[in-house]
């Protein structure tokens, strides 16, 4: 599947040490778009090996970096390569390629807007320590944006053309996709919708690489600055956290876009 309205659209996933699910989600995104960037962060295990046979284009970190870095060169290749936007999605299973044609179908009708794939389904799933990191990050970032925007800590995304010129943001780590965030909705006038998707949680996962205290905290001292230097700052969580994020379920789980 492609989509000419919005150009060539490639699957970009970030992946460290993700030898239990790499080749389940890379050939799940392979099913769904023929093109996909896969950006090893120095695995020391056989996250490689996995998909060696695969039809993937592969950057290799010799040591780990962090997402941002793994995002900023997968955003690099893209561009590169002609790429009109970009679905990040993570390498630990935990998203389902399936969701893909739903978020494409949400940036169709939404085209100036960066579509996160938001884990608002069976949020039950999700281990209360990151449940509640994820609450304090969506009322911080949404106040960072001046809008409101549902699951702001899912990796699942698609950044449109516009976003992809944000690669090089002064900001590392988790903190990238946060100022992603911010940046594409203050500097460029972008949107933000969110399609539903499934919150997965398993013991099949590999423990996850986010700290929720050290990350929160990273992200929190970023926005606070980023509310700061935007100013009008009451205004801005005013318009942040009096109406509901803008969340769009095209088409049911599965289905596939036409």
């Amino acid at each position: 599947m492609n989509d000419s309205s919005l150009g060539r659209v490639a699957i970009l996933i970030p992946a460290l040490n993700e030898e239990l699910a790499i080749r389940q989600v890379v050939e799940s995104a392979l099913a769904v778009l023929p093109d996909v960037i896969v950006v090893d962060d120095g695995s020391t295990d056989a996250t490689l090996e996995q998909i060696a046979d695969l039809p993937v284009n592969v950057i290799r970190h010799a040591s780990p970096r962090g997402k941002g870095e793994s995002l900023r060169d997968g955003f690099r290749e893209a561009l590169r390569l002609g790429f009109d936007a970009v679905v990040a999605m993570d390498g630990d299973g935990q998203h389902d390629a399936a969701d893909i044609p739903r978020m494409l179908a949400a940036a169709r009708k939404y085209p100036d807007s960066l579509v996160i794939g938001a884990r608002i389904r069976t949020r039950e799933n999700q281990p209360n320590a990151r449940r509640r990191a994820n609450a304090v990050a969506d009322w911080g970032i949404s106040w960072g944006c001046g809008i409101p925007v549902a699951d702001t800590q899912s990796g699942q995304r698609y950044y449109p053309r516009k976003a992809l010129d944000l690669v090089d943001l002064p900001a590392q780590g988790f903190v990238f996709e946060a100022a992603l965030l911010i940046a594409a909705v203050r500097d460029l006038g972008l949107g933000v919708v969110s399609v539903p998707i499934d919150t997965r949680y398993s013991s099949e996962f590999r423990l996850s690489h986010f700290r929720p205290v050290r990350d929160v905290t990273l992200i929190t001292l970023y926005t606070i600055g980023q509310v700061i230097r935007y100013g009008h700052v009451v205004d801005s969580y005013r318009r942040s956290h009096s109406s509901n994020p803008l969340v769009f379920d095209p088409l049911p789980a599965g289905a596939e876009s036409t």
